[in-house]
């Protein structure tokens, strides 16, 4: 009886071990993605800390899950020689699926890619897992990566992690440190100190300092000596008559006096316009006017000047043969008679 009460407790032990082994894997891989969109990447860093099965994220929603992590010289560069010196031989290939039902619907993937999305590793807090993020990025800062071969999955191009970026940025920082000469640097500055103690001790900054000092001494002492309260009363007795002859009705008056002023120049700079084009039209008439006399007297001048020469020969002729006007014409010019 005892040998068959403990078959039947191990035989129970094993039936509730291979049922909780059971269903730990259920448990384990419910969330797998079986069957899902492939995609893949390749990072350029270490993958430290990723594994298959970690998941894959787009601004913190999980979509999928990785499928395969390994190095690109195993699947696509097997035939071919390994160069270390090739960019592409050091990278690290990430495989990953997505479920459609989280994604919602299919995307266009060249639209995407050509729009910023890239994946990057991600840490999750302080467990040192990580995890492949998709975001959306700016593509002139971080330009998709052109790869020598077809993959196999849908290419979305991957960008260091925010920890690598931190990282790079720390080594060039360094780098421009290493670039300076401390020494140089120091012993400059201790000339620097040097200089100035030398000037704040006997140098013309020395002098400057005393006179700045006098100057502030006899600026307190003028300060103290003047009556200042009897100043500002002066002053406020000053802005109220100003204030006073401000408001007074001289002021209204003139201050009136002025805006009909004002306004009595603006209608007549307005009127100035009309005026102008009557004075032009006005010279223009006469000009026409003139133009019209000219043309008239210019005959009658013509007839005048050709009278004027007429009576001019006459009287020269009576001036020399006064007989003339009796007896008829002059002597012929050689004296003879006919």
């Amino acid at each position: 009886m005892a040998t068959k009460a403990t078959y039947l407790r191990v035989g129970l032990l094993l039936i509730c071990g291979t049922a909780a082994v059971i269903g730990l894997v259920l448990f384990l891989g419910k969330d797998r993605v079986r069957e899902g969109i492939g995609y893949e990447t390749y990072f350029r860093e270490s993958v430290q800390g990723l594994e298959v099965g970690a998941p894959v994220k787009f601004r913190g929603v999980t979509l999928g899950q990785v499928t395969a992590i390994a190095l690109v010289t195993a699947v696509y560069l097997r035939d071919q020689p390994i160069d270390v010196r090739r960019p592409e031989a050091r990278l690290i290939m990430v495989r990953w699926k997505i479920d459609p039902r989280r994604l919602g619907r299919d995307i266009d993937d060249e639209r995407a890619v050509s729009s910023g999305l890239r994946a990057r590793l991600a840490s999750q807090g302080i467990t040192g897992l990580a995890y492949v993020e998709l975001d959306f990025v700016d593509p002139t800062r971080f330009p998709a990566e052109q790869v020598p071969w077809t993959p196999e999955d849908r290419y979305i191009p991957s960008m260091p992690s925010t920890i690598t970026q931190v990282q790079d940025a720390a080594t060039a920082i360094a780098q421009k440190l290493q670039n300076i000469d401390v020494v140089r640097m120091a012993t400059a500055i201790q000339t620097v100190l040097d200089d100035l103690h030398s000037q704040l001790s006997s140098g013309e900054l020395k002098s400057i300092l005393a006179d700045t000092a006098g100057l502030a001494k006899s600026l307190r002492t003028t300060a103290e000596t003047a009556d200042l309260p009897g100043l500002v009363t002066e002053l406020r007795n000053t802005a109220a008559a100003a204030r006073g002859t401000l408001d007074s009705k001289d002021s209204h008056s003139l201050a009136a006096a002025s805006t009909q002023a004002a306004e009595r120049l603006a209608a007549a700079t307005a009127k100035l316009p009309a005026l102008i084009t009557a004075l032009e039209a006005t010279v223009r008439r006469a000009n026409s006017g003139t133009a019209d006399i000219q043309a008239d007297l210019i005959p009658v001048l013509r007839d005048a000047r050709a009278a004027a020469a007429n009576l001019r020969e006459t009287s020269e002729t009576l001036r020399r043969y006064p007989s003339s006007v009796l007896l008829g014409a002059p002597p012929p010019a050689n004296g003879t008679n006919r």
